[in-house]
């Protein structure tokens, strides 16, 4: 029997690794609140031109093998809330949020669960309404702080499923360093892709002076990671540089897609996030303190707009 699979968020991100796991024939189910399931139950989730009929998971269906988190930061502690009759003792917990922290809040509400780091790094999933399209999902980076540690036989338990499923994934060593890495991209090509509304060609041009200001975000994300005792380099920051050749030209962030739709954005967790840390360690972040302002700004005029 196949492990039971649950997965809260149909974003780019859930969408897009759910179907390949239905694809495969795992036995996967959607959380959602009544709202989001009369939707989905109306009308099909089309991913890549094709629709899906997701599964929706029931709370009396019992604890799941492995329960997929693909929020945003804002919906995360309602999705923590809808989860809780899905996770047991041992039910295996995958954040795929974006940010260094959800895990922390994960393990606080489900400390009978085995909640793993992890994130997804190259994908380029776009969506609308219930469509979503991508050249590229990536992978998925995931497992202990240090691998392989006591957990292992748990990593693995992801790792098949991602195997059958022909997912893309990795184990590293150091997955608090790839986590890092990870918040060092969004910090960057997340923010700067929002406040102006533009495609990954836009910054993937070299003469380009907003992707300037996307390398001066990340290398203050360089040294406050280095002041937390967290060793990012410049060869962290190019090899980020060589995934952004790879994603599609036409497509968007998860943030410039929010910001361009009028909706809230994950700032918070990402030059908010920077600015605390840089308060905490005295490196200073002016790249990011400005980032913050606009973005916060941006909202706050898209909240009237809304309102009127």
């Amino acid at each position: 029997m196949r492990p039971r699979i649950v997965v809260v968020g149909l974003g780019g991100v859930g969408a897009g690794y759910g179907s390949m796991l239905l694809d495969a024939g795992e036995d996967l189910g959607v959380v959602a609140d009544a709202g989001r399931a009369a939707r989905y139950a109306a009308q099909p989730t089309v991913v890549n031109g094709r629709p899906y009929d997701f599964p929706l998971a029931a709370p009396d269906d019992g604890p799941a093998d492995v329960a997929i988190v693909a929020v945003k930061r804002g919906a995360l502690a309602e999705a923590i809330e809808l989860l809780r009759p899905h996770v047991g003792a041992g039910t295996v917990v995958l954040s795929l949020l974006n940010g260094i922290d959800s895990e922390d809040e994960l393990s606080a509400a489900f400390p009978q669960a085995v909640v793993l780091l992890a994130m997804s790094v190259g994908i380029d999933a776009v969506r609308s309404g219930r469509e979503v399209r991508f050249s590229s999902l990536g992978r998925i980076v995931f497992g202990e702080p240090a691998n392989p540690g006591p957990r292992a036989a748990e990593v693995e338990r992801v790792a098949a499923i991602l195997r059958r499923a022909g997912i893309a994934h990795e184990v590293p060593a150091d997955m608090v360093h790839e986590l890092w890495w990870k918040f060092l991209i969004n910090v960057g090509v997340n923010q700067v892709s929002a406040v102006i509304g533009a495609p990954y060609r836009v910054l993937q041009q070299r003469d380009q002076p907003a992707r300037a200001v996307m390398i001066a975000a990340q290398r203050e994300v360089i040294a406050v990671a280095n002041a937390s005792g967290v060793r990012l380099t410049e060869a962290d920051l190019e090899r980020w540089l060589d995934v952004l050749d790879g994603l599609g030209p036409d497509n968007y962030t998860s943030m410039a897609q929010d910001a361009l739709a009028g909706r809230p954005t994950e700032v918070d967790s990402f030059a908010g996030t920077v600015v605390e840390l840089g308060r905490r360690t005295g490196v200073p972040v002016p790249v990011n303190t400005v980032l913050h302002g606009l973005l916060k700004g941006q909202e706050a005029v898209a909240a009237v707009a809304t309102r009127g």
